[in-house]
């Protein structure tokens, strides 16, 4: 376990642009019946329970790997986000399917982090989804630099010291889990409940 802050920030700030009611259209890689990496972020809810309210834990259900946002809904057409799903097919179905490592954790100013292995399909599949939404706007939002893969397991809550939660990760060695990698997923975001959830927009399958 690697801690990268001696103090905890809270990660449910509102961003710029961001509200209550407010959806986002953002790629995402999702983890649906990926029965390794529910485990591993199970073994860190389980250790990470005892410290209470300075972390929002988060289900399986909405674990994720952010990989590119889009804009929000109201500010960007449906048609245009259409497009983008229709340029990122044949993209996408040039890469093909991967398998992801899932290791332990980082512990991050705002969350928990698991780092994922090998870091460079994941990156293919951002490429080629950057140059859809580009070949769509003619610009793509969010910096092509400073993406580094990863799966949160839990989200900061509070501001504090890092060291209850560095103590409570040191206890646990759960080993790494496999992830299989066959699709993107085009979500429509929000944080409404303190957590991101999403609906289904699109599956774009890889190759």
């Amino acid at each position: 376990m690697t801690t990268q802050s001696e103090t905890m920030r809270n990660h449910w700030w509102w961003r710029p642009g961001w509200n209550v009611g407010r959806r986002f259209y953002t790629w995402h890689l999702t983890f649906e019946g990926q029965d390794e990496v529910h485990r591993i972020a199970g073994e860190y809810r389980s250790v990470l329970a005892p410290l209470g309210d300075i972390l929002t834990p988060i289900p399986d259900r909405w674990l994720h790997l952010t990989m590119q946002g889009i804009g929000f809904v109201g500010e960007v057409k449906e048609e245009d986000v259409r497009s983008v799903v229709d340029a990122a097919g044949p993209q996408l179905a040039a890469i093909p399917a991967f398998d992801l490592q899932v290791e332990p954790a980082i512990l991050d100013p705002e969350a928990v982090l698991l780092s994922v292995h090998p870091e460079s399909p994941v990156r293919a599949v951002r490429d080629a989804i950057r140059s859809a939404i580009g070949g769509v706007f003619g610009e793509v939002p969010e910096k092509a630099d400073g993406f580094t893969p990863h799966v949160s397991v839990a989200y900061s809550a509070s501001d504090g010291p890092s060291a209850p939660i560095a103590h409570a990760l040191s206890s646990l060695n759960p080993g790494p889990a496999r992830a299989r990698i066959t699709s993107a997923e085009l979500i429509v975001l929000h944080r409404d409940n303190l957590m991101y959830e999403w609906e289904r927009f699109a599956t774009v399958r890889l190759g």
